[in-house]
């Protein structure tokens, strides 16, 4: 059913925000099926909204994503925004597109850094706030405290009168229910939805104008290109019309829209005209992007597009060059692994791309590891190969001064890692500004180089036996704060090729951790297991052991091996010493040396050694 009938004052656009896995995902699943957009014999999986194999694998969604549900005469357009730090993009640019937020806050956990981070973004951007308090519950729920906890965050945040009178609705995402108080019964999501109704604006649009829309997301159809998505500001978007494309900085482009688009439960649908105030999405542009606006004339003054905040770490994507190059992907070219990176940048404003000196070498600036560690899972899934570096942090000269980014970091641990977690902060330049203890478990805060925390998240499952929970913000640029060795171990650096061997690798499971196991293939400079000691050890996995009379060739199989570590890509990618790199391909991920050759290396560190003297 197409909504060109609907008018302006029955729409609601609302954006939901939260900390990572505090519920959203759930609540929208929750409002889609009480707002009937499902038939009663409908399965519907849960979290429907996240549509990336990753998001389901890692739990966490990725990608800002909207769909609408109908209540009553009234449309609600939703927007699902991540809730981890490093894809804070997709939620500041969505803040155009609505004109309210939900903010779902955790009854247990109450708010979190990202909670900080999405709420300080909605309320500057001048939205009218509702929190939805979920999981009210769970075993050692505090409602009434995280709502004390969620006010006090409000007036940190400078919130206005309005705002910080934002409506509270308690209840369970999971089991489908709120309440206006957390002794009142469950009751279905009827109160959600009357509130959203009453409490949210419906959108400001200017009457009688020509259309008008700010491109906030970018979709992809293999049928019609790039899909421009965004809310009507005024006007009408309508199939065959002239538009044009408009920058503050280079002459209108003029284009035709050929079709538009309305997100309703979990699909796209066709309809043939957009109205103002709606959030749609329009065809007729081949290379339309984020923060361009459309308009029904070219004197249309360009809309202001929000300042996204700075990428902070930068790495390196090259082509594979090593001796299994080409073996398992099928996208291998520089140009292949370009045009991906050039279409990435394009669809998420925070990254980066710039070439190099190098052909086959680009560089790739963006929030944090695992953002770029989500787009080389995805190439990896695609069909390329390709290699990756080790993150690095992007410094600024001010003042004739180099400065490195800080980042605030939150640690829930346990009471008895406490010491431990203290330790690992101060040997990464973190500064403790904050702690207290509740419940066995205790919160710090703490200030750090974004350098100290490249890797630290491992190293916290470590220390706290996988109980640790970390968040972290970007705070600011400070003075650079000297070495920081956030490995203290060497490796085991494969001699020959060939595949590992049973006897081989026993031997040198004296000498540390292994990586690989037998019957995997390894090459000259493959980086293989790990050396307690700082420097890198020379191995031979592939050596066999000699036949005689008196050692039959099956006596390996009595050999018993502890099994090897097998890296994630994240985790690979966060372990590499600056002078390693990581392979990545369809079936394999492996570390190794960024010089293959033996004697090149030892050339390469007695130069780096002379150049320090």
């Amino acid at each position: 059913m197409s909504d060109s009938s609907i008018t302006s004052d029955r729409i609601r656009n609302i954006a939901i925000i939260a900390h990572v896995d505090h519920g959203k995902t759930t609540l929208v699943d929750q409002m889609l099926k009480h707002s009937g957009a499902f038939r009663e014999n409908q399965v519907l999986e849960d979290r429907a909204m996240d549509s990336m194999d990753q998001e389901r694998e890692r739990g966490i969604t990725i990608k800002a994503k909207n769909t609408s549900v109908r209540w009553k005469d009234h449309l609600v357009n939703i927007v699902d925004t991540p809730g981890h730090a490093d894809f804070g993009g997709e939620v500041e640019r969505v803040m155009k597109m609505v004109d309210g937020v939900m903010l779902v806050v955790d009854a247990y956990e109450g708010p979190q850094a990202q909670t900080r981070f999405v709420l300080k973004k909605a309320l500057a951007a001048g939205l009218t706030p509702i929190v939805f308090v979920n999981k009210i519950d769970r075993p050692n729920a505090q409602p009434i405290e995280v709502q004390d906890k969620v006010l006090e965050l409000f007036l940190d945040l400078d919130a206005s009168d309005e705002q910080f009178n934002a409506p509270f609705l308690y209840g369970s995402a999971r089991d489908g229910f709120t309440v206006k108080h957390p002794d009142d019964s469950p009751e279905g999501m009827t109160l959600l939805f009357e509130t959203i109704l009453s409490t949210i604006p419906a959108p400001a649009i200017e009457e009688g104008g020509a259309f008008k829309m700010l491109v906030s997301n970018i979709d992809w159809s293999d049928y019609v290109g790039r899909i421009a998505i965004g809310k009507i500001l005024s006007g009408s978007a309508v199939i065959g019309d002239a538009v044009w494309r408009l920058h503050s900085d280079r002459a209108p482009q003029r284009g035709k829209i050929s079709k538009v688009f309305e997100y309703t439960a979990l699909s796209t649908q066709e309809t043939s005209e957009g109205v103002a105030g709606n959030i749609v999405g329009i065809s007729g542009f081949e290379d339309v992007d984020i923060g361009e606006t459309i308009g029904g004339n070219e004197e249309i003054e360009p809309i202001p597009f929000v300042e996204i905040d700075p990428p902070t770490v930068m790495m390196s994507f090259s082509v594979n060059e090593g001796p299994f190059a080409g073996l398992e992907g099928a996208r291998v070219t520089s140009r292949e692994i370009r045009e991906r990176l050039v279409r990435e940048a394009r669809t998420n404003i925070s990254i980066k791309l710039e070439d190099t000196d190098n052909a086959v070498e680009f560089k790739v600036s963006a929030r944090g590891a695992m953002q770029v560690a989500v787009v080389v899972e995805e190439m990896r899934r695609e069909g390329f190969e390709l290699l990756v570096s080790r993150p690095t942090v992007i410094k600024k000269q001010i003042n004739g001064k180099w400065h490195e980014p800080f980042e605030t970091v939150y640690l829930e641990v346990p009471d008895e890692a406490v010491g431990g977690c203290m330790q690992a902060l101060a040997n990464r330049k973190g500064l403790v500004e904050n702690m207290s203890s509740k419940n066995d478990r205790t919160s710090l805060e703490a200030t750090i180089p974004t350098r100290g925390l490249i890797g630290f998240e491992f190293e916290l499952l470590n220390l706290t036996s996988g109980e640790g929970i970390m968040s972290h913000l970007f705070k600011e640029y400070r003075p650079d704060s000297g070495d920081i060795r956030t490995r203290r171990t060497g490796t085991l650096v494969s001699l020959e090729k060939g595949e590992c061997m049973t006897y081989s690798l026993h031997n040198m499971e004296t000498r540390g951790k292994l990586f690989i196991g037998p019957g995997d293939q390894v090459y000259p400079g493959m980086v293989v297991g790990e050396n307690p000691r700082t420097e890198d050890l020379p191995v031979n996995p592939t050596k066999a052991k000699h036949v005689t009379n008196h050692r039959a060739a099956g006596s390996d199989n009595t050999v018993t091996l502890t099994p090897p570590i097998r890296f994630s890509l994240e985790r690979a990618i966060e372990y590499i010493a600056p002078d390693e790199l990581v392979e990545v391909t369809p079936k394999s991920i492996r570390l190794r040396k960024h010089l293959l050759d033996f004697n090149e290396r030892k050339r390469a560190t007695k130069r780096a050694a002379l150049a320090t003297v």
